[in-house]
C-alpha cells in the first residue's frame, strides 16, 4: 500500500486564504471530463463549484474505470471540494431550480450537445436576462457554430480530427489516440482559461459573457507546425515515433539496465554538450553533425550513436553524466516512480484525503501562485450529497425540498 507523502489536508471550511477567486460560485452542468476539469481549474483556486447531477445515476463519469473500493478513481481527481445537487434537468422544475442557482451564481459551465440549453429555455441570452453579468462557458465537441456544431464529440473524436491521431505513433504503426482523456483535459484546462478572462472583463465591463470551447481545438494547437507547414508548403507532417521532426537529436532510449530515458538536445548549445558528455568532442566538428540542419539530414546515423552510448551504462549513470554536462534529459517515469519522487511529492503532487481510496496521492493545481498555498482536497461528493444545503441557499425551504424529492425532482440530501 502506498503511504501518502506531502502536506496533510483539512476539511474543506471554505476557501483557502488568498485564493484568487474566492467569492467566485460556479454552477457546473458538465459531466465526464472536459467541463469538470474546467470545474476542478477554479475550484483549486478558490471558487465555490456547485456541481449538478442527475439525482439517479449522477455524472455518468462515476461508472468509468478504473474503478477502487467503489470510487472511479478519474471522477475522484475532478470532483473533490465540489459540492453535488441532485436535481433532474428533463423536468421542468428541475430546471427552474437550476435557473434560481443561475441567478445568484458568477460562472455557468455546460458541455451539453449545443442546442440543448436553448431548447431547455436556458440559453445564454435568457439567463443573463437575470444576471446581467454571468459568464456561461460552454464546452462542445466542435464548438456553438460552423458545419459540425451538432456533432456529438469525445475526446477520441476530438483526438482523430484534430490531427493529432494522425501525428501520434511511429511511421510503420496506425494513428493513435492516447491511454487517457487528453482532449478533454487540455479543454477543460483551456475553458477555465477563458472563463478566467472572461470575469476579468467583466471587472472592467461590468457584463458577462459566453465562452465557447470545442474540444478539438486547444488540441489542434498545441499540435504544432502541422496545419501551417502543409498550407505553406504542401507538405503533411508524417508520424516521427520519438523524434520532433525538428531538431536532433531527441528520443527516448534504452540503458544498459534496461531502463528508459529522454535525452533532448533541441538547440546548438544542447546538442554540443551532449557530444562533450558521450565523449565524442569530435562530432561537434563533423560537418555531419555541426549544425541542426546537418544533424537532422544524418539523425538515422546520428541515433545510431546515442542508442549505443546509451546502452553501454545504467540508466542512472547515463543520468548523473547528462545532468553533470547541464543536457536536458530525465528518466521514463511510470506512476510508481512519480508517487516515489522527492521534487514531485514536494511540489506537485497532494493527498486526497477521507475517500474509500485510503491514503491517495494525485496531481495538484497546474501551475502556482506565491502568496497562494493552494486547495487541499477533502472526500469526493456522494451524489446529491449537498441538495438541501445548497437549495436553502437560494430559498428552498424543507417543505418544498421534501415535495421536490417526492416527485424525483430532485435526489441527495
Amino acid at each position: 500500500m502506498f503511504a501518502a507523502k506531502g502536506p496533510t489536508t483539512v476539511p474543506n471550511s471554505g476557501p483557502t486564504p488568498g485564493a484568487p477567486l474566492a467569492g467566485v460560485r460556479v454552477i457546473e452542468l458538465g459531466s465526464m471530463y472536459a467541463a469538470p476539469t474546467a470545474g476542478r481549474m477554479l475550484r483549486d483556486f478558490g471558487a465555490d463549484v456547485v456541481k449538478v447531477e442527475d439525482p439517479r445515476q449522477g455524472d455518468f463519469a462515476r461508472q468509468w474505470e478504473p474503478i477502487h473500493n467503489g470510487l472511479a478513481i478519474g471522477f475522484a481527481r475532478l470532483n473533490s471540494g465540489k459540492r453535488s445537487v441532485g436535481v433532474d434537468l428533463r423536468e421542468a422544475d428541475g430546471r427552474e431550480l437550476v435557473r434560481r442557482l443561475i441567478r445568484g451564481a458568477d460562472v455557468v459551465i455546460e458541455s451539453f450537445r449545443p442546442g440543448r440549453m436553448e431548447a431547455w429555455g436556458m440559453d445564454y441570452k435568457t439567463l443573463s436576462d437575470t444576471n446581467a453579468g454571468l459568464v456561461m462557458t460552454r464546452v462542445s465537441g466542435f464548438g456553438q457554430t460552423g458545419p459540425y456544431r451538432e456533432r456529438p464529440g469525445f475526446g477520441t473524436v476530438a483526438e482523430t480530427a484534430s490531427g493529432y491521431a494522425f501525428l501520434n505513433g511511429w511511421p510503420q504503426t496506425p494513428p493513435t489516440s492516447p491511454p487517457f482523456g487528453f482532449a478533454d483535459s487540455i479543454a477543460g484546462i483551456s475553458a477555465a482559461f477563458g472563463t478566467a478572462m472572461a470575469l476579468y472583463r467583466r471587472q472592467v465591463s461590468g457584463t458577462g459573457s459566453e465562452v465557447d470551447v470545442a474540444l478539438y481545438e486547444p488540441l489542434m494547437f498545441i499540435l504544432g507546425d502541422a496545419v501551417l507547414n502543409y498550407t505553406s508548403s504542401g507538405r503533411i507532417t508524417q508520424r516521427q515515433g520519438n523524434t520532433s521532426g525538428a531538431a536532433s537529436p531527441r528520443g527516448i532510449y534504452q540503458a544498459a539496465d534496461g531502463g528508459w530515458l529522454s535525452i533532448a538536445a533541441s538547440n546548438q548549445t544542447i546538442a554540443l554538450r551532449l557530444f562533450d558528455a558521450m565523449g565524442r568532442p569530435d562530432l561537434k566538428t563533423d560537418e555531419r553533425y555541426a549544425t541542426n540542419a546537418a544533424r537532422m539530414a544524418n539523425n538515422e546515423a546520428l541515433q545510431v550513436l546515442v542508442i549505443a552510448w546509451v546502452a553501454s551504462r545504467r540508466r542512472d549513470e547515463v543520468l548523473a553524466v547528462l545532468d553533470a554536462h547541464e543536457v536536458v534529459s530525465a528518466p521514463v517515469n511510470d506512476a510508481k516512480d512519480v508517487s516515489e519522487d522527492p521534487h514531485f511529492t514536494e511540489r506537485t503532487l497532494v493527498e486526497l484525503a477521507n475517500t474509500v481510496l485510503g491514503p491517495a496521492m494525485m496531481p495538484g493545481p497546474v501551475l502556482h501562485l506565491h502568496d497562494y498555498p493552494g486547495p487541499t482536497y477533502d472526500g469526493v461528493p456522494g451524489v446529491g450529497e449537498h441538495t438541501g444545503e445548497v437549495l436553502a441557499e437560494v430559498g428552498v425551504d424543507g417543505n418544498e425540498l421534501a415535495a421536490l424529492r417526492d416527485r424525483g425532482v430532485v435526489g441527495g440530501a
